[in-house]
């Protein structure tokens, strides 16, 4: 099935799109309230979109795939509760490779989300996470250049979608 693809382009500088992703303090002012990042291969990248919670709604025991510092970002990703069935298990997971370029004080974010399977449980969720990544870096954009991210996916935006 391919891959899935997001791109935006964020008036910031490369190096603090690189940290948005990769430190925990700023990630959680615009992806997921809560999260363990240790930014290296081999570490953490854990999401938790319900804190008080971390074994639902989240991308617990998930890792850095891949880690070239201002460049490009892998991890291992877990879907939703919804579809923790078809694509939450050791040998479902899907990946996400986010790819950093600047040009004239501007960065270039692409996601791309790999690792689709065939069938009908994987459809919705290709879909569920084609409008996600969208609101995502939607909210990465308002961070970095208001300082007004809004939290992709929290409970309340999870109820609304």
């Amino acid at each position: 099935m391919g891959f899935l693809k997001a791109e935006i382009e964020v008036s910031s500088s490369i190096e603090l799109v690189w940290w948005a992703w990769t430190r925990k303090e700023r990630l959680v002012q615009w992806f997921a309230p809560d999260a363990t990042i240790e930014p290296y291969l081999g570490g953490a990248y854990e999401l938790y979109f319900h804190p008080a919670n971390r074994d639902q709604m989240g991308t617990k025991g998930c890792i850095i795939t891949h880690f070239e510092p201002k460049e490009r970002l892998g991890f291992t990703w877990k879907g939703p509760d919804e579809f923790a069935d078809t694509m939450n298990h050791e040998d479902a997971l899907t990946y996400v490779l986010v790819t950093l370029s600047e040009a004239e004080g501007k960065t270039q974010v692409l996601v791309e989300h790999f690792g689709w399977k065939e069938g009908e449980e994987w459809e919705k969720a290709r879909g569920w996470h084609e409008t996600a990544w969208s609101h995502v870096l939607g909210s990465l954009k308002s961070a970095l250049e208001s300082g007004k991210g809004d939290l992709c996916c929290s409970p309340q935006a999870a109820q609304q979608g």
